[in-house]
């Protein structure tokens, strides 16, 4: 296994502050938001998110890529980050289940990484100042110089990023052998077959695998799809996938799903999916300040509060929502941000947070059997 070179590498931030490491996956420069990730596993998961296109990721637990990459924990087809910011890498992994090392991989996808640097005191600048554009580079190593580079980029605000990730061309997902970490579904599969349609703003392998394990057949079509082509499937019910970027500037999906509404069709909508749904039905969306990425992310309305997988930058404004049509699910217990929704009299819920645990905790695993259970309702 190759040990990792010395390359120097920088990144630089929009408000002009520095840091310099070592080099490690791909050369070049990139440019992206700059979030973090507070999550203790599953990096591979976050990388291959689509959810995270246009970012450079950091990484807040100080060790990156000991157990390697493999493909059974892939989210998507290649690496979905822009670049990648660690304390500590390993390129000599140490599992049964890995089949390359992490620097080789980003290496082989074209993925710049820089590490050696305090990610504890990067993080705490973006808490305190906000998620903000970044430079990363392995060629460009004058700060000032790299700075002009990325003052020329656009912000991540109103920026569509849909477009980059959605599928080309209409697929029906097929479960791939069971994989060594699959956990068990409590719901039987329907004797026939429910069918999903789900809209793909850059939808995740594991949200896939859940809604097949409930025995659900899963056709997934582009963002672009237009409410009739997806009628002409007959759905039993729509999903609303997660995606990047800022929602309120995916207008071709918001109009699609307000199209839909009145189609007395079930829809489920997560991350991504839910601010659609959420703008669909006449609310707004803002811009947190440096977003919810991380295992660990408290959400809950009443007594019971479930621990969730986040991954977002933007959040639905309460004040908003149609109070007599919406009522709120869930709020995310750290900041009282929408965390869940459902409409009042329409097959319609969505949550902000991601149920398919992948990485993270099972506890919203129930929202897919609910899905089932109003899919089936509506059948009958």
């Amino acid at each position: 296994m190759p040990t990792l070179t010395a390359q120097p590498a920088l990144l630089v931030l929009a408000d002009g502050s520095s840091y310099q490491g070592s080099s490690f996956g791909a050369t070049g420069t990139v440019i992206g938001e700059v979030v973090f990730n507070t999550g203790m596993t599953g990096y591979q998961e976050v990388l291959t998110d689509p959810s995270y296109c246009g970012q450079i990721v950091i990484f807040t637990y100080p060790e990156l890529g000991n157990t390697g990459v493999n493909p059974e924990d892939e989210e998507s087809a290649a690496p979905q980050v822009r670049g990648v910011v660690a304390r500590n890498i390993s390129s000599q992994p140490s599992s049964w289940r890995s089949t390359q090392s992490l620097p080789d991989y980003l290496k082989q996808h074209q993925i710049p990484g820089i590490y050696g640097i305090d990610t504890r005191a990067l993080t705490r600048r973006i808490r305190s100042l906000g998620a903000m554009n970044g430079a990363l580079s392995t060629e460009i190593l004058d700060p000032a110089e790299l700075l002009e580079q990325l003052q020329k980029a656009p912000d991540m605000t109103g920026l569509n990023l849909v477009r980059e990730v959605t599928t080309p061309e209409i697929y029906e997902w097929v479960n791939p052998t069971p994989t060594h970490w699959e956990f068990t579904t409590e719901s039987e599969a329907v004797e026939k077959p429910l069918t999903v349609v789900a809209i793909d703003f850059g939808i995740k392998r594991n949200i896939l695998r859940r809604l097949a394990s409930y025995g659900c057949r899963v056709i997934v079509v582009p963002a672009s799809t237009s409410p009739e082509e997806i009628l002409k499937h007959n759905p039993d019910g729509i999903f609303l996938s997660n995606g990047p970027g800022d929602p309120a500037a995916v207008q071709e999906g918001i109009e699609t799903v307000r199209a839909l509404l009145n189609s007395q069709k079930p829809m489920f909508g997560i991350c991504m999916g839910h601010q659609i749904l959420g703008l669909s039905l006449g609310a707004e969306t803002f811009k947190l300040k440096f977003g919810h990425r991380g295992l660990n992310q408290p959400a809950g309305l009443t007594q019971k509060v479930e621990i969730t997988s986040q991954n977002h930058g933007f959040a639905i404004n309460p004040d908003s929502l149609p109070e007599a049509e919406v009522e709120i699910t869930h709020l995310n217990l750290n900041d009282q941000t929408v965390a869940g929704l459902r409409h009042k009299t329409l097959p319609l819920f969505s949550v902000q947070y991601h149920p398919e645990a992948s990485p993270g905790p099972h506890d919203g695993d129930y929202l897919f059997a609910r899905f089932v259970q109003i899919m089936q309702a509506a059948r009958q």
